[in-house]
């Protein structure tokens, strides 16, 4: 041993520095966070597993979705401040899901874009499809050229707002959505806004929207990335990035019973991993 050549001695002890940096606090946790959710997935900042169940099976995403549509968007570099308005093309056809943006109903890109992440608004992500170069199918083949770029292999997508049961994914291929997302300025700040007024309309009053994530209320939280989603077939659905005690994770939690069951993994999660840290 002691012929090693030094340059490999200090390969490898800068390889175990760089474990050790990466490792993070929440390893090698014992026990069970109880979580009701069909499917959960918890990383650390380096991408390493903390927490994983039924993290490859295939189910459909509802409005988590809307964070590929805003990816898509945001990477066509278009305009934000471009004026776009609700046509009946934008209406709610599969679920016929009713909303307060009327036909006519006139905002920015941005503003579009902001309601669609923040209070999951349908006609405002059907919107940034349609409105899109070439068109709602230029706009929908984007995204899954995107998911295919990002390596996410077993996901699709059909359609902006994720009204279809068609957009598919896996807890594994929405965690590295989240990652891709988190990279954007714009998603952060549109998916953690508590709420924002608009005034959509040249002749009526502001219209107030609230962000659909209860646990941007709660001061136990730090998020810097937020999605909600819920389809009969999907379940209740949440996506975040947080930091909790200093430490960034990734969570993901998919096909959850009960409105409020999402909220109420997170915070088991969140007591489990500070528990064994």
């Amino acid at each position: 041993m002691k012929n090693v050549p030094i340059a490999l001695w200090l390969f490898v002890l800068c390889t175990l520095t760089a474990h050790g940096a990466n490792a993070g606090k929440f390893t090698h946790l014992s026990g069970n966070p109880g979580l009701r959710s069909a499917s959960a997935l918890v990383l650390n900042a380096s991408g390493e597993i903390i927490y994983g169940k039924d993290t490859e099976t295939v189910r459909p995403i509802a409005s988590i979705t809307k964070l590929m549509t805003a990816m898509v968007t945001l990477d066509a570099k278009l305009d934000l401040d471009t004026p776009i308005t609700i046509t009946r093309d934008d209406r709610d056809v599969v679920r016929a899901t009713g909303s307060r943006l009327d036909y006519g109903a006139t905002l920015s890109r941005r503003d579009m874009l902001l309601l669609a992440l923040m209070s999951s608004e349908n006609r405002a992500a059907s919107a940034l499809g349609r409105t899109y170069p070439g068109g709602l199918s230029a706009f929908v083949q984007a995204m899954n050229r995107k998911a295919e770029q990002l390596g996410m292999r077993n996901s699709q997508f059909s359609d902006p707002a994720g009204l279809q049961g068609e957009n598919l994914s896996t807890a594994h291929d929405l965690a590295i959505m989240v990652r891709a997302a988190d990279a954007y300025p714009l998603i952060k700040q549109a998916s953690t806004t508590p709420g924002m007024a608009v005034y959509p309309f040249a002749k009526r009053g502001l219209l107030n929207y609230n962000n659909t994530n209860r646990l941007l209320k709660n001061q136990d939280w730090q998020i810097g990335l937020s999605k909600t989603g819920y389809l009969n077939e999907a379940g209740r659905c949440l996506v975040m990035q947080a930091t909790i005690e200093g430490e960034p994770v990734s969570i993901v939690l998919l096909n959850s019973f009960g409105k409020l069951t999402p909220f109420g993994d997170s915070n088991r999660l969140r007591r489990w991993l500070l528990a064994g840290r």
